[in-house]
């Protein structure tokens, strides 16, 4: 909504010489309604969900980079996307500390929480191929300390962007182990499989206690979706394919995804 002010100026702006330049005139200013201070803040906002957008897109290829993992180029696209993933932190989460720190961030947390959550995501899947752990929230929250200025209150990723970001990681986790299915890494795929059972196990202790208007609820569901397809995989191996096991990322086309053949 526009408003308009009118103010009425009786002083003429050079002396007078005749009665038309003694007639008062009229100015008319047209302003958005709000106080500069609010201005002020929905400028911020749109620099923070601008910051936010970003994060969110430069993590994803942090993980489509790490989605082109095999096994003879693991530890070559694990140092690019270590890389990759602390360009992320030192360009875009540092440009969104600078806009946040020192003041009440958490009232846009709405406005970057996408952001925070693919970083989230994005960190943990790299720190799992790398170490096979998780990543917590005390050691994210640390790499990105050194980015606030120590005389201001510092940025920190809270709990709730945390788990949310971390039920995201089991899709990508459930993607991988398909990936090194077919690539033959069995005990990998399993490794992947016990760690995501273990997520979803944890995180059905704290989604009954978590705010309704969170996305949890539907993030659960997703998740065990996850577990059943990786469990289903790794299942398929043992019971069809135990006899093909040594065939299973071979380039033979007879054999099927999983290294056994088609049977009527």
């Amino acid at each position: 909504m526009v408003n308009i002010e009118f103010s009425f100026e009786c002083t003429p702006r050079f002396p007078p010489s005749s009665w038309a330049e003694t007639t008062p005139f009229v100015m008319i200013r047209f302003t958005d309604g709000s106080p500069p201070s609010s201005r002020n803040q929905n400028d911020k906002r749109e620099r923070v969900v601008k910051a936010s957008r970003d994060i969110t897109m430069n993590s994803k290829k942090v993980i489509f980079q790490v989605h082109r993992i095999s096994k003879n180029n693991k530890d070559e696209v694990l140092e690019k996307a270590e890389k990759d993933l602390s360009a992320v932190k030192d360009h875009y989460i540092a440009r969104l500390v600078n806009e946040l720190q020192g003041t009440d961030f958490w009232k846009l947390r709405r406005a970057y929480s996408p952001g925070i959550q693919e970083y989230v995501e994005a960190a943990t899947l790299c720190k799992f191929c790398t170490t096979g752990t998780l990543l917590n929230l005390d050691e994210i929250n640390a790499m990105l300390l050194p980015l606030s200025d120590p005389s201001r209150e510092p940025l920190q990723i809270n709990i709730l962007d945390y788990i949310l970001g971390l039920a995201d990681l089991t899709g990508e986790l459930m993607r991988l182990a398909i990936g090194r299915i077919s690539d033959g890494e069995l005990e990998y795929a399993e490794k992947i499989c016990r760690f995501v059972r273990e997520i979803y196990r944890e995180l059905t202790l704290v989604a009954p206690k978590m705010d309704d208007s969170s996305d949890m609820k539907t993030k659960m569901d997703v998740m065990l979706q996850s577990v059943m397809k990786i469990e289903n995989a790794c299942f398929s191996v043992h019971v069809r394919g135990s006899e093909y096991i040594p065939l299973i990322g071979s380039d033979d086309a007879s054999y099927t995804l999983l290294g056994v053949p088609n049977f009527e």
